[in-house]
């Protein structure tokens, strides 16, 4: 199954974005950011999936594909890729939003010790005012290298925010807009001649 978005994009390659598979503190609901925690059986069986997307799709030749340095990005390319056998290159601007003081808990810890925290509202732009981490002008800087970079088509390993503004600048749009683009793990995102589209395992 495929949904597709016709706008205007940048002018950059054919971009195929996967988000990392399910990990235990995706599970628990805990928040990450530039920490880690294993990929779950689910998280693995979502990079196998998200390789069998890429199997069907004949990638072009001279395809690499450029990942986060943190291990759960890490372990779904290795997983992924392990029937392709990409060139794999690390990029650390790909990692997570940094959230500072608030990586490692749960949203119910934060409004413990936050009651004024506002989360109800974006269910990402909140995540920009954490104390010692990054905000948003700060993540859209890196993030707007990434694709400064990218010359040929190319398929990134990243991470839920991340995908999300990497996908919303390249299609143009604000930061302030990254909740607008489609999330999701075991998931293959097609940014491609103009269209961007989500592609499903089984479709």
């Amino acid at each position: 199954m495929i949904h597709s978005e016709k706008t205007v994009l940048r002018d950059l390659p054919d971009l195929w974005i996967l988000r990392h598979g399910e990990t235990e503190w995706n599970r628990a609901g805990r928040l990450q950011g530039q920490l880690d925690s294993p990929l779950t059986e689910t998280g693995v069986a979502q990079a196998r999936a998200q390789g069998a997307i890429l199997r069907e799709l004949d990638l072009p030749k001279g395809v690499q594909m450029t990942v986060s340095p943190l291990e759960r990005a890490l372990r779904t390319a290795e997983i992924a890729n392990a029937a392709l056998g990409l060139p794999l290159v690390q990029d650390p601007a790909l990692m997570e939003i940094n959230l500072g003081q608030w990586q490692g808990q749960t949203p119910l810890e934060l409004a413990k010790t936050h009651p004024d925290l506002d989360m109800h509202g974006d269910p990402h732009l909140w995540k920009f005012g954490a104390p010692g981490g990054e905000t948003l002008s700060e993540m859209t800087e890196r993030v707007r290298g990434v694709l400064s970079r990218i010359t040929a088509p190319t398929v990134i390993v990243t991470h839920g925010v991340t995908s999300r503004l990497l996908r919303a600048l390249a299609l143009g749009r604000m930061p302030e807009t990254l909740s607008s683009v489609p999330g999701g793990q075991g998931i293959v995102h097609v940014l491609s001649k103009g269209e961007a589209s989500v592609l499903f395992p089984g479709a």
